[in-house]
């Protein structure tokens, strides 16, 4: 990919496509970097907090870091085992990275940003403009004072302190700019810090900072094995780095990404969902460590018992409740869609969520990890399924409530799951409970050819009913789960991806992408059926929609082969993982 050097437009002009960008994450807020060396999204203090720099979006801010040379192409790659990345430039004469983190473990009211240039054959010129604006690009840079190496500042309600920017000099547009000669085989680091407070304390060294996050990294990620064991790994990164400790995890690190150009399908996924904690959950349980699925008990536990059978679709990372949609007014927005923040889902009631907290409670219970408060939430959550199953709700995919078959099943598996995990008089009331959901399920849910239909009142098949079958809500040989999935991907499938559903009479790719979800799950069913080779073909072809770094999006354009939507999302790589780990592509070393 060419790209535009000293000539290089303002951050905001010029968005890439998605599959370009990398992901830094800290746990609790993201940045995206991008290939001509800007960090082109970065929400402070948290992830679903205002942007300082929201180029993403059209809005005014940047930090970028580019060879200062006329013509270069661009690439990079992840360090194993992390959210480290490293972007790699060919330029006329020579070769230059920066390698790019967020400071792990993050800290909630202060991030740490570290950019290091490496000059690899040759002297490198590096341009570099420095200038984040708090507010979505409203707050410019104030109270500039110069401290020896270090510049501190304040943009809005954050203060900020730069170390390595005393090659940089003031510019009338923004804060800092300049360009910094790296010599052969030399680095140079620059080191960015946002604070909610005073940056009172001495600044640490970066190679100190460094060290900490290899260090941290290398002690949470598990080493895993396998044929597909660099994809898992970054999978599991991904997920961590997008889970606050002991709380939520972001859906994904960005707002308002369209799924469909000018289709006013661009939502904000900078929450915490419920049933995308749980599959985060019982997918990180697979590789042998616990810490994403405590985060996920810890979590839903404290969500289901303050708000019961209120549970909301999803919360703030901190479990405040999601702030009501509305515009970005002022920003341009991704090209294809207006900017907004902010979700509707608030507001609905999703049966499927209590049945998805059930399987993730019994997974943790299965491995001793529940404790007399997730005991408690389990309670609570199968009395809101026996309260409330038979009432219409608004399904997986956030539509209009009916009565969605998806729903009532993934109740049943939940209850099923939750019975296996519990004494002896809970466990009968809450299988005879599931044989109820069933059976009402087969009397209203089920097409006439045999397999489960969308919803009591349509006969139209959708992907989502694969899961089901997945979580156990029947055994795997009921004839209903097998006419289920070849009903399924005789309708939704498309050169081995798979859609949600067809919402009308359009050809398949035209309302809406694959959704690489039910992909990952159409490679689950398959090794549930005993389908070995059709199971890895789904799974192969799935693993590779992504970008050069590796990343997600909950859709991918068939047709155009590009992501589509809010960038990473959480689930997909939930299932991607699982999916994995499923089917021995990934494993634990032993």
């Amino acid at each position: 990919m060419a790209a535009a050097g000293a000539d290089l437009p303002a951050a905001g002009t010029a968005p890439a496509v998605l599959r370009d960008y990398a992901l830094l994450a800290d746990g609790h807020r993201g940045a995206l970097v991008g290939p001509g060396g800007d960090v082109a999204w970065l929400c402070a203090p948290g992830w679903s907090d205002p942007a300082v720099f929201g180029a993403l979006l059209g809005g005014a801010g940047q930090f970028l870091v580019a060879p200062a040379a006329d013509r270069f192409v661009w690439g990079g790659h992840y360090e194993p085992g992390s959210l480290v990345w490293r972007s790699r430039w060919v330029t006329g004469n020579g070769i230059v990275e920066s390698r790019e983190a967020l400071v792990f473990p993050g800290e909630a009211g202060r991030l740490v940003l570290l950019r290091q240039v490496r000059a690899l054959d040759r002297p490198a010129r590096v341009r570099v403009v420095v200038d984040p604006r708090a507010g979505f690009g409203r707050e410019p840079v104030r109270d500039v004072a110069r401290d020896g190496g270090r510049w501190l500042a304040r943009t809005g309600g954050l203060c900020l302190r730069l170390q390595g920017g005393e090659g940089l000099h003031r510019d009338r547009h923004g804060f800092l700019t300049g360009e910094l000669t790296v010599p052969a085989g030399g680095w140079h680091d620059l080191v960015l810090e946002l604070a909610t407070g005073p940056l009172d304390q001495p600044c640490e060294s970066p190679g100190e900072l460094w060290r900490t996050t290899e260090h941290h990294w290398a002690s949470v990620i598990p080493s895993l094995d396998g044929p597909a064991r660099r994809d898992a790994t970054l999978a599991y990164s991904v997920l961590r780095g997008m889970t606050r400790p002991g709380g939520g995890m972001v859906a994904a690190a960005t707002t308002a990404l369209p799924e469909r150009a000018m289709a006013g399908r661009n939502y904000d996924y900078r929450y915490a969902w419920i049933r995308d904690q749980s599959f985060a959950g019982q997918a990180g349980a697979l590789v042998g460590r616990y810490d994403l699925l405590d985060d996920a008990v810890a979590f839903l536990t404290e969500r289901v018992l303050a708000d019961g059978d209120r549970l909301a679709p999803a919360y703030t990372v901190g479990g405040d409740p999601v702030p009501v949609e509305q515009p970005l007014d002022g920003l341009p927005g991704y090209p294809g869609a207006g900017a907004r923040t902010g979700n509707w889902v608030r507001g609905q009631f999703q049966l499927d969520t209590y049945g998805e907290v059930l399987m993730v409670l019994a997974t943790a219970q299965r491995h001793d990890r529940l404790d007399s408060d997730g005991h408690r939430a389990l309670r609570v959550a199968a009395d809101t399924v026996e309260r409330r199953w038979s009432q219409p709700d608004s399904g997986i995919w956030e539509l209009p409530a009916r009565q969605w078959t998806h729903s009532k099943l993934t109740c049943v598996a939940g209850l099923r799951a939750a019975a296996r995990a519990a004494p002896a008089r809970p466990a009968a009331c809450w299988s005879a409970l599931a044989d109820r959901i069933l059976a009402d399920a087969a009397a209203n849910g089920l097409a006439a050819t045999g397999h489960w239909r969308r919803a009591y009142d349509d006969d139209r098949v959708d992907a989502a009913l694969l899961l089901p079958g997945i979580r156990g809500a029947l055994p795997p040989q009921d004839p209903r789960t097998e006419r289920t999935r070849r009903a399924v991907l005789a309708h939704l499938d498309q050169d081995g991806y798979l859609y949600r559903f067809r919402p009308d009479r359009r050809p398949l790719g035209d309302a809406e992408g694959a959704f690489l979800l039910c992909g990952f799950a159409a490679a689950l069913a398959a090794w549930q059926a005993g389908d070995a080779v059709g199971a890895n073909r789904w799974f192969e072809r799935n693993r590779a929609a992504c970008g050069p770094p590796g990343l997600y999006t909950e859709e991918y354009d068939v047709r155009q082969r590009q992501l589509r939507g809010n960038l990473p999302q959480g689930f997909v790589h939930a299932l991607m993982l699982e999916t994995a780990v499923t089917l021995g592509q990934a494993e634990p070393c032993r």
